[in-house]
């Protein structure tokens, strides 16, 4: 080989799915700036609190990335996820993984767009939606605003929202109830629920 001859293709790092039918399995995911894998520590805190929704849900991970969050739902057993993702390569990779563990395409679906494109277009509200997105973008704002506009959120859905702790004053609704949460020195951690029928017991 050449000394000096750079390759190509997009650096590839890797996710693991922790628990369920996959659980051990290692999975290629783009290695480029702003897609930031949830950690496997996060990750198994995570979905320890999410343990009594996520199996037969529909999920949405809004800000798929390397889909970490997504695949891991699926290996325990929820019934969809719809992975939404703005990077071509990294919607490529998506496809490739769903691919490889042999799912079904009534259970998982790639959408290769930006965020509020997406909500105008799914139609149908979820059990459960993951919100990860880019750090210092201030997406979240508006993020929220269209999924309680648009009625993406079925009667006790759970919503999970992980950013940096420098913009994690943004505001829910008044009937998204948080019943877990976590903070490190650089991330916000926290799980809502979409508490309709009592809505005088939530919180913003």
């Amino acid at each position: 080989m050449k000394r000096g001859v750079k390759k190509q293709s997009a650096p590839l790092g890797a996710i693991r799915i922790i628990s369920g039918k996959w659980r051990g399995r290692k999975l290629p995911v783009l290695s480029a700036e702003g897609l930031r894998p949830t950690t496997d520590r996060t990750k198994e805190t995570l979905f320890n609190w999410l343990m009594p929704y996520v199996s037969n849900s529909r999920c949405l991970d809004l800000f798929a990335g390397s889909g970490s969050l997504g695949f891991e739902a699926l290996s325990r057993y929820a019934n969809q996820v719809v992975f939404v993702e703005l990077d071509k390569q990294a919607c490529h990779i998506l496809a490739d993984n769903i691919s490889k563990l042999q799912i079904d395409s009534a259970s998982a679906q790639v959408i290769n767009t930006d965020a509020i494109k997406a909500l105008e277009q799914l139609g149908q509200p979820f059990d459960l939606i993951f919100l990860d997105p880019p750090f210092n973008k201030n997406l979240l704002p508006k993020v929220i605003e269209q999924i309680e506009q648009r009625h993406l959120l079925l009667p006790q859905a759970i919503i999970y929202i992980e950013c940096e702790r420098a913009n994690d004053n943004y505001v829910v609704p008044n009937h998204w109830r948080c019943i877990k949460e976590k903070q490190t020195q650089q991330v916000s951690s926290r799980v809502y629920i979409n508490n309709t029928e009592t809505p005088e017991n939530s919180q913003s």
